[in-house]
């Protein structure tokens, strides 16, 4: 794969502080270094020489082996977009996102990985930028090489990707808008996040959309990513999700997994500067609950 940027400053530049410009990393620099190519026009450059103003570096990085570790799964994908860089998915309910302990073999990684080498892709190494929880539908953005995933990291750092979710909160929702600003913090046994004065900030805004008679149609939106944010939000207003068990939520409302789906995801591909919004339907099992 090969990547151009051009210097649209009107200074010539070292290379490698280019190159930090655009988001890649201090290890992707070393990598490409190792085994990469760097040129203008036609000609072969290191990090150390100079990119004068309108030139046009062309960046060939290193191809990103498979790991032996994490198998191969052919098991499909519903794939919601894809260009040479990007990968989104719609992620269904009870698919891990990464492999772990309980499942090393068929999760989204594995799945994109065998996607990949379908596609006859030599980058064989998937970079989850949204990560889901195992019962958490919704879209996904993944990262189809390092490059990607690195001049990414900015938005990823800043919290500047949009992350809207739909959620079904039990009982009568107070405020028809608002934002939970509560810090969360791991639980002792490990697994549970709660709220916990020496936790993370945690920011999450959310707005009506429905009252039913026993639970809330909620738009929810991550102003920061913290793990279980959303649920252990609403749990601290004694209003945990429908099928949440870990959190209490109720379990006699026709839906056994926690009612979140991430509805939508919006960001900017660095490498284009084009905006990207990304939509996917209410699953099947959450659009039920509403008619019990």
């Amino acid at each position: 794969m090969i990547i151009s940027f051009q210097n649209t400053t009107a200074e010539p530049l070292k290379i490698k502080a280019f190159l930090v410009s655009k988001g890649l990393s201090h290890r992707l620099i070393s990598s490409i270094k190792k085994g990469g190519i760097l040129q203008i026009n036609g000609k072969k450059q290191t990090t150390a020489d100079m990119i004068a103003p309108a030139e046009v570096l062309k960046l060939r990085l290193p191809k990103e082996k498979s790991d032996p570790n994490v198998p191969f799964s052919f098991q499909p994908l519903s794939v919601v977009f894809e260009d040479d860089n990007w990968l989104v998915i719609n992620k269904p309910a009870g698919l891990s996102s990464v492999p772990g302990p309980s499942n090393r073999d068929d999760t989204v990684v594995n799945r994109v990985k065998g996607h990949l080498k379908t596609q006859g892709s030599q980058d064989l190494v998937p970079h989850v930028i949204t990560r889901l929880d195992r019962f958490t539908s919704g879209v996904m953005l993944i990262a189809k090489n390092r490059l990607a995933a690195s001049v990414l990291s900015p938005q990823i750092e800043n919290h500047t990707i949009q992350k809207k979710y739909r959620v079904f909160v039990s009982g009568q929702l107070n405020e028809g808008q608002g934002v939970i600003n509560q810090p969360i913090a791991k639980a002792a046994d490990g697994i549970h996040r709660e709220i916990s004065a020496d936790g993370q900030q945690a920011q999450t805004r959310f707005r009506l959309i429905h009252q039913y008679a026993h639970f809330a149609e909620v738009e929810a939106e991550l102003l920061t990513g913290r793990t279980h944010q959303i649920r252990v939000h609403f749990a601290s207003l004694a209003q945990p999700l429908l099928g949440d068990e870990l959190y209490g939520g109720p379990m006699n409302m026709g839906i056994k997994r926690q009612a979140l789906h991430a509805e939508s995801l919006t960001f900017t591909d660095p490498l284009t500067d084009q905006e990207h919004t990304f939509e996917v339907v209410l699953p099947k099992d959450m659009e039920s609950v509403k008619n019990v």
